[in-house]
């Protein structure tokens, strides 16, 4: 691993690091704790945006009622990411202007790659909590970005065991609905290599453009085609309106998702969401953490929470516990504390942990099956789940990526 470059000016910044580092003698006092947080909250990814901001500053409340951090108020600014582009200059922003203790968000694979480069050479620290690619865990990794999202290869394996026990991947042939952008494309890549591994085969490939709302000419081509399962590489309201439209096209072939979040299936509407997917999380595990979250969230904000929603809640409770347990808010110490294998409560079975190869959160998944409409109880409670995955006899790091798959050599 290669270390940080040494920080010029030293007695300068240490003497600001322990300033920082200082417990505020009240909250009365001007003296906040800055979280910046930033993730879509318009476009195709912006319904999935607001769960994460409400879930952020449920945390942030929680935080503040317990003590805060080193006696600090912990206040969050929001922010819409927007694109690579502006999610670069607000995350600039954020730590010039606002000077935020760490970043906290994201969806869009390229956005959170252009944060994760503003946050290296700032040397600042990023919680990405809902972008997929692998890339970002490999070719395009940075030292000071961690990963409380899954990669898209735990997504392919975590659901793919559940495709091969269903019989949907060896010897068969799949028609694969893509998200054109560097999510889709990279769990295109993670896709195509499990169901080759598992001796099945992609006979079809379409991309989809993101800001796409009618779906009938691709599943004109899936009708004609008459796959043994179609594959789907989609995310945001591309997955709500596929769903849809797939319904109302009285297709039937088997459906699967290799990468999936609750609330787009709950968009779909009564009797719309079928097929079997993966999930980071679901309101429905029955550990006494996930109910509280899960009854918290929905007696303030009227709605269940989803995976997103866990992401974001629990990146922020990881940094505030993390900074209490070092006695510092030092973006450089937390991140050491972090590769060190430090271990939270994520609201599962098991604790999970930060990978120090990838910085990649090591924890359960679920695959989540879609209950027959008479047998939903609303239109939140719409699936049943598997156990965690992987199970409680292996090791959390049998679904991640190996280092063959995602090799990853931090930048100094």
């Amino acid at each position: 691993m290669t270390d940080l470059p040494r920080i010029t000016r030293r007695a300068g910044l240490l003497g600001a690091a322990a300033l920082l580092a200082a417990p505020a003698i009240s909250y009365g006092q001007s003296d906040a704790l800055r979280i910046g947080h930033l993730t879509p909250r318009t476009g195709f990814l912006g319904p999935l945006g607001e769960f994460a901001v409400q879930a952020a500053q449920l945390a942030a409340d929680e935080v503040n009622a317990a003590g805060g951090i080193q006696g600090r108020k912990l206040e969050m600014l929001f922010e819409d990411s927007v694109n690579p582009q502006t999610a670069s200059a607000k995350a600039e922003r954020y730590i010039q202007r606002d000077k935020v203790a760490c970043i906290v968000g994201e969806i869009n694979s390229a956005s959170a790659l252009a944060i994760g480069q503003v946050v290296q050479r700032e040397r600042a620290l990023f919680i990405n909590t809902g972008a997929n690619s692998d890339a970002l865990r490999g070719s395009d990794c940075r030292r000071m970005m961690f990963h409380i999202e899954g990669q898209n290869s735990m997504y392919v394996k975590a659901v793919g065991r559940a495709l091969v026990q269903q019989g949907l991947i060896k010897g068969k042939r799949a028609y694969a609905l893509t998200a054109d952008y560097a999510f889709g494309h990279d769990l295109l890549h993670v896709a195509k290599r499990f169901i080759a591994q598992n001796e099945g085969t992609v006979g079809n490939e379409d991309l989809i453009p993101t800001d796409l709302t009618d779906f009938s000419p691709f599943l004109l081509k899936l009708r004609q085609a008459r796959p043994d399962v179609v594959v789907a590489n989609l995310a945001g309201a591309q997955i709500t309106n596929f769903l849809k439209q797939y319904t109302e096209y009285g297709l039937r072939f088997p459906v699967a998702g290799f990468g999936f979040d609750t609330a787009l299936a709950w968009g779909a509407g009564s009797g719309n969401f079928l097929g079997t997917w993966p999930t980071m999380w679901h309101h429905r595990l029955e550990n006494a953490a996930a109910k509280k979250f899960t009854a918290d969230f929905r007696g303030r904000f009227g709605r269940p929470p989803e995976n997103q929603a866990w992401g974001d809640y629990n990146a922020v409770k990881i940094i505030a516990q993390s900074m209490n347990e070092v006695k510092s808010v030092d973006a450089v110490q937390v991140m050491q504390h972090l590769e060190k294998g430090a271990k939270f409560n994520v609201l599962k079975d098991r604790e999970s942990y930060f990978r120090a190869s990838d910085h990649q959160i090591m924890t359960e998944m679920y695959a989540i099956t879609a209950l027959p409409p008479a047998q939903q109880k609303d239109r939140f409670d719409i699936f049943t789940s598997s156990p965690g995955i992987p199970g409680s006899e292996e090791p959390l790091e049998a679904i991640a990526s190996t280092p063959e798959e995602a090799s990853c050599t931090f930048p100094s």
